[in-house]
């Protein structure tokens, strides 16, 4: 199959590229764009998701930046194999194992879902190599959480065989669709694809449910982590973009603001939209991590000229 290019001929490093690499003897899935040299962008994805989420927001970036998306092992189309730890320790140690396999010295990193608290570890653990954050709809304080985490708090209170039964019933079809559609309203739930939910139930065996129904439950523990992952911020103070959608039944607009409480010079920007912002606000994303990582990134961001892109290009696939 010939490769795409530009009208110079060159190949379009705009074009995500869909890939497999092996870390510790399991095949990972990844999706990537942009130029290998160029300033690295970290997308750990959430849940029930995978790269998938990130499919129209890398070529919008590739110009510039170099975008990489995996799927975590165990979802999306990485293997999943018996003997890996899936818990919010295990992804880190993968996320970490990833970068380094990538050769992704330092990074922005995208935080959303799931995908916050894992790359937050992965940030706590090493500060250094984090050169931003681009944080949107993922929960660090406890005390902003939204309505829709009631049956979590009240599993976590009080764990019984009827509850835990109650978390499984979501790890399906009808759940993944709740997850996806959130509390956006009605004119904007057209926007969002089935594809979504239908791609990733498919993707979803019996063990992988369990595995779902586990990182749930993991959440209890992940609460105690809270703090750390706000200490961080507070201490080190990494250049920050807030974009949120509202519409949120797990992270609504208190959310979002807490952040400020250790971030004060972070960018709040509150869109017109929910949790899965990328599907509704696709555009208005863009533009804002364009010109929030121009300002980071200064003259290290990849020359316009290197790829014949333009800046403003953004579609929707």
């Amino acid at each position: 199959m010939a490769s795409q290019t530009s009208g110079h001929g060159a190949p379009d490093m705009r074009a995500v590229r869909h890939k497999t690499v092996e870390i510790d003897g399991t095949k990972i899935f990844y999706r990537e764009a942009g130029a290998l040299d160029a300033p690295a962008i970290l997308l750990p994805h959430g849940y029930p998701c995978s790269s998938y989420e990130f499919r129209n927001f890398m070529p919008a970036l590739a110009d510039r930046w170099r975008l990489v998306a995996p799927d975590f092992p165990g979802q999306g189309y990485s293997d999943t194999p018996e003997d890996f730890d899936y818990s919010f320790d295990g992804y880190t140690r993968f996320l970490n194992r990833f970068v380094d396999a990538m050769g992704m010295e330092r990074f922005a990193i995208y935080l959303h879902d799931y995908g916050s608290q894992i790359g937050l570890r992965l940030a706590i653990a090493a500060p250094e190599r984090i050169t931003a954050l681009i944080i949107q709809n993922g929960d660090i304080y406890e005390d902003a959480l939204g309505p829709k985490y009631a049956g979590l708090e009240a599993h976590f209170a009080d764990p019984t065989a009827e509850s835990r039964e109650k978390l499984r019933a979501a790890v399906s079809e009808e759940g993944y669709r709740d997850e996806f559609l959130n509390d956006v309203r009605e004119d904007l739930a057209a926007l969002i694809p089935p594809d979504l939910w239908k791609l990733h139930w498919s993707l979803t065996t019996p063990r992988r449910r369990e595995i779902a129904l586990g990182l749930m439950e993991g959440l209890k523990e992940n609460l105690d982590w809270f703090p750390r992952y706000q200490a961080y911020m507070r201490e080190h103070q990494p250049s920050a973009l807030i974009v949120w959608g509202p519409q949120d039944g797990y992270m609504p607009e208190a959310s979002a603001r807490a952040y400020l409480r250790d971030l004060p010079n972070a960018e709040l920007h509150l869109l017109d939209g929910g949790h899965w912002l990328l599907e509704t606000c696709l555009d208005e994303v863009i533009a804002l991590v364009r010109d929030f990582l121009d300002r980071v990134h200064g003259n290290d961001a990849m020359p316009q000229s290197r790829t014949g892109a333009d800046p403003h290009a953004a579609s929707r696939h």
